[in-house]
């Protein structure tokens, strides 16, 4: 099969889909596209983790995400309140206090689902048909890590996992060389990246050529829904302070790439690699080492996306939110 058929029929393929996220603005954004989607992605479960703000508000923003989009069959799962062996790092600076930036928030009208996400991925991987489900992580990854620290042989059910994670070109979000999520549990990123699971990695390298822009933005709030005008407050808010530091004319999406890549991938290109994560103390903690150029000559172990089409992904979270009432 050519990488072109290949591609096709990615995008032809319903997929069985867990999210495993810290919302966060970009998780919702990202969350509203995935539950939009419902022909491409039969989605299981959203499995929540501290990352972005603290479990109590990331796992509320999941279940309002999921009313907001009028998805309350999907069950919402609450995880790891913090890392492996670290104290928790939160990105309130980003997100604000309440994880949700430009939108009042206020209790669910329906909550979490009773469980632990990581007994969740457990129990659902372990009878899952071989190879059956793609994990799409937005955040640390520290559920999945756990998950398969109890349970290692859990791996025979996953297909994918799709992180939203690590930098190279791009540099670092948190530290010179270190993006969020990873910075925050290193160490579960290299047990995830130890497992032998297929691993797809959207990094900083496209996320942050993924930018809004005016045009945009305007193209999202002119939809008239109750969606568009959510995205279009939560983005006109949560990009401002990504703009200000890089000097960006837009601000990146990042989560959302991820959920772009499995309905559209097309829209994307990148390389298998070899990735190495740096957990150790000091000034390259978190740090993705990406051999592009293959100078370890060793074998790949991630697809490593690089590039992305800015406008094609616009246009596809247009259409999808359009669905959203």
């Amino acid at each position: 099969m050519t990488l072109l058929a290949a591609t096709a029929a990615q995008a032809a393929e319903k997929r069985n889909l867990i999210i495993d996220t810290d919302p966060g603005a970009d998780d919702v954004v990202a969350l509203l596209l995935a539950m939009a989607s419902p022909e491409q992605l039969n989605l299981l479960a959203i499995t929540t983790v501290a990352g972005n703000v603290r479990i109590d508000k990331t796992s509320r923003n999941a279940c309002l995400a999921r009313e907001w989009a009028g998805r309350e069959e999907v069950p919402v799962y609450a995880g790891a309140g913090k890392p492996l062996v670290r104290p928790p790092i939160y990105a309130e600076h980003i997100h604000g206090n309440e994880g949700l930036p430009g939108v009042a928030v206020h209790e669910p009208g329906k909550g979490l689902a009773d469980g632990s996400a990581v007994q969740y991925l457990i129990e659902t991987l372990s009878k899952a048909e071989p190879h059956s489900i793609t994990i799409a992580m937005l955040g640390p990854q520290t559920n999945l890590a756990l998950a398969l620290i109890q349970q290692p042989d859990i791996v025979q059910g996953i297909k994918e996992v799709v992180v939203m994670a690590g930098a190279h070109f791009n540099g670092g979000n948190i530290t010179p060389v270190a993006e969020f999520n990873v910075y925050v549990d290193p160490d579960a990123a290299k047990v995830v990246l130890a497992s032998g699971v297929k691993l797809t990695y959207v990094p900083l390298d496209v996320t942050h050529k993924i930018l809004t822009s005016e045009a945009r933005l305007r193209q999202i709030e002119a939809l008239n829904n109750h969606a568009g005008t959510l995205v279009g407050a939560i983005l006109n808010a949560y990009v401002k302070a990504d703009m200000l530091h890089y000097g960006l004319p837009g601000g990146p999406i990042h989560d959302a790439s991820v959920i772009a890549w499995l309905l559209k991938p097309e829209l994307f290109s990148g390389k298998a690699i070899h990735v190495a994560i740096d957990n150790r103390e000091g000034v390259g903690l978190g740090q993705t080492v990406a051999d592009w150029y293959g100078k370890l000559k060793q074998d790949s172990n991630v697809f490593w996306i690089d590039d992305g089409d800015a406008q094609g992904f616009f246009d596809l979270l247009t259409e999808r939110l359009a669905r959203l009432d």
